[in-house]
């Protein structure tokens, strides 16, 4: 089969572009998030849509009595929640109906560092993320909309090969003197700080 010599969508527009008040709330999402553009916010759309479809077809199946739909329903639930969209625990299909958008955007990897005080604003965090001053463990990740999982939320750190490492960096002094003024503790990076010559 190879290659196919174009991708398929992974989101689909709005039916109707102009709609006033579905554009106001893409715009505020847009800012609070600090997306590039209404593609990133209609893919994780679609990831919602996907995850709820799944869930309304598993409730059917299970009402059914199908074995299988135990074991499918297992499956989404623990996905999900090493996703961080929910909490460990008792959890139902009916949790996972109940997720909203801003779950799914609040677990994108540009979201997390700026939550987690390693950035100022979300277009900060974009721009540390692409430009590679930001690793999840020792890996170094430049994709801003890679959902999170929750194991891997705390070991989200400056890439030891950035000079952004050195406490005495320009945008950590910033960032220190913002969060400072906020009231918010930064967060100190793992391991020594590399010299930056």
């Amino acid at each position: 089969m190879g290659d196919p010599k174009f991708l398929r969508r992974t989101y689909d527009a709005p039916k109707h572009p102009w709609e006033a008040a579905r554009m106001d709330e893409e715009r505020k999402l847009l800012q609070k998030y600090g997306l590039k553009n209404k593609r990133e916010l209609w893919k994780a759309q679609a990831i919602l849509r996907g995850f709820r479809r799944q869930a309304r077809d598993l409730q059917a199946r299970l009402r059914a009595g199908e074995a299988q739909a135990k074991l499918e329903t297992d499956g989404l639930v623990g996905r999900l929640t090493r996703l961080g969209l929910l909490a460990p625990g008792d959890t139902t299909l009916d949790d996972v109906l109940a997720l909203g958008i801003e779950d799914i955007l609040s677990r994108r990897f540009e979201w997390i560092v700026v939550r987690r005080g390693l950035a100022g604003t979300p277009n900060g965090a974009r721009q540390l993320i692409v430009h590679g001053h930001l690793a999840i463990g020792e890996r170094r990740m430049t994709r801003p909309g890679y959902f999170i999982p929750a194991a891997d939320e705390a070991r989200i750190n400056y890439s030891s090969t950035s000079p952004v490492t050195s406490d005495e960096h320009p945008i950590r002094v910033a960032l220190r003197e913002k969060l400072e003024a906020r009231g918010a503790e930064p967060v100190a990076p793992e391991g020594p700080a590399p010299s930056v010559g």
